[in-house]
């Protein structure tokens, strides 16, 4: 599992640091939704498992440049990333980001103070030479538990990776309601844009976790208390938009375009924005023939029939997926105009070629490694495919004796990184007396 830490700071005082306030917390726990549905609350922190996410936004170097990059603007002040959640808080408020190799030296390196469980304790532990974790690791597990309580001692555990955390998930809202109260007074309409992108970025967040885009939002804003009688409480500022739209950017200049436009009748407080009119957004499709395609009115099953009528069905194929793991076998090509299966083909573990070799291509070997403009860094995997035994074929040598022979396969799938030619599909044979790599695809 991969757990990343949004550590939330508060502003810079002369006197103590006031604690986080909930609603803030909050507001960056939702907009975190857009990221993974497994969000949740710890103190100060929004906890993220984005384990299942790095490869939807491009793996972990691009989710954590977009994380940080707008987690920045709603006030996240430290990020981390660790095997599990308390480790990752530990390591954020430590102002340690990467946890992801040689955990248990960095944690015992950590102050004793970036568990929240040891806090209560800090004093005993303080006078009996305690400083870091791990030297409060170090001592006897039968002591702490009867010294302090079972929390300490179930919170090393669960940093450590010992013992199962459990979460509460925060939950998506079903209409979107943000507040914030501004710095300082603001009587100038465009001045308000500043604390609005904070806003609408918590309401893009919210909108890509619904999978929806906004075509009305409104800027509603409160006068400060010592305003005029004619002032009144304040006002609001509708923004519409041609087509249901998420990006902050594009919203952002659509407000500063409306707020040009507006005069205050007295200095801003704070601010509520509130989503008016949300549509769900249809996904586009990245397939190079999407069946939903649309040509001059007529879908494209419809042209592809109308052209297997006027050229013949033996000119016109189309791809469909098979139950068949065997990646020749994978695929077959069938005329255009007949049905597809309706139950969805079970997916293959891991990813699959964009391009397939007519014939798997045998590797020359260095040692153990196999050899492809470089020699060959195994990434995933692997896939084990074994099957066919059921697949029979005629075979004729000289074309008077016709036997059956099987498409039987036994094969280790791997994803593999060559130097210079990027991410190939490869495999090892099982069944044969000297086994052998063979090169299959390429990703795209």
């Amino acid at each position: 599992m991969l757990w990343s830490a949004l550590l939330l700071l508060p502003p810079p005082s002369d006197t103590a640091p006031s604690p986080i306030e909930p609603a803030t917390l909050q507001a960056v726990a939702i907009w975190a939704l857009q990221f993974t549905p497994r969000v949740a609350l710890a103190d100060d922190a929004v906890l993220m498992e984005v384990a299942g996410s790095v490869r939807l936004f491009g793996g972990r170097r691009a989710l954590r440049d977009r994380v940080w990059g707008e987690g920045q603007e709603l006030g996240v002040g430290q990020l981390a990333w660790a095997p599990n959640s308390l480790a990752a808080l530990a390591l954020a408020r430590a102002g340690r980001e990467n946890g992801l190799r040689g955990l248990d030296a960095l944690l015992d390196a950590l102050p004793m103070m970036v568990l929240s469980a040891v806090r209560p304790h800090a004093l005993t532990l303080a006078h009996i030479g305690c400083r870091t974790l791990g030297d409060v690791r170090a001592l006897p597990r039968g002591g702490i538990a009867r010294r302090f309580d079972k929390t300490l001692l179930h919170a090393l555990d669960q940093a450590y990776g010992l013992a199962p955390e459990g979460h509460t998930w925060v939950n998506l809202p079903e209409t979107f309601e943000a507040r914030l109260e501004l710095v300082f007074r603001v009587d100038d309409a465009s001045a308000l844009l500043f604390g609005a992108r904070r806003l609408l970025l918590q309401m893009c967040g919210w909108l890509a976790a619904r999978h929806s885009g906004v075509t009305a939002f409104t800027l509603h804003w409160s006068h400060d208390v010592m305003r005029s009688r004619e002032a009144g409480e304040g006002g609001q500022l509708t923004v519409g938009t041609a087509e249901p739209m998420r990006d902050v950017e594009h919203l952002c200049r659509l407000l500063a375009e409306h707020l040009a436009k507006v005069e205050l009748a007295a200095p801003v407080g704070d601010l509520r924005l509130t989503a008016d009119t949300v549509h769900r957004l249809t996904e586009s499709s990245a397939s190079l023939l999407p069946d939903n395609a649309v040509h001059q009115g007529e879908t494209l099953h419809l042209v592809l029939e109308r052209l297997a009528a006027r050229l013949g069905p033996e000119r016109v194929l189309r791809p469909v997926l098979t139950e068949d793991h065997r990646q020749e076998w994978m695929c077959r090509w069938q005329a255009a105009p007949l049905a597809l299966p309706k139950k969805p083909v079970p997916g293959p573990e891991l990813p699959q070629p964009t391009f397939v070799l007519p014939l798997p291509l045998r590797l020359a070997m260095r040692g153990n490694r196999p050899i492809y403009q470089g020699e060959l860094q195994l990434l995933a995997g692997p896939q084990r495919v074994e099957g066919g035994w059921w697949d029979r074929v005629a075979s004729s040598d000289s074309g008077e004796q016709v036997e059956e022979t099987t498409r039987h396969v036994a094969r280790d799938y791997w994803v593999a990184l060559s130097a210079l030619a990027g991410v190939l599909w490869v495999f090892q044979t099982r069944l044969d007396e000297a086994p052998a790599w063979y090169l299959h695809g390429h990703f795209a």
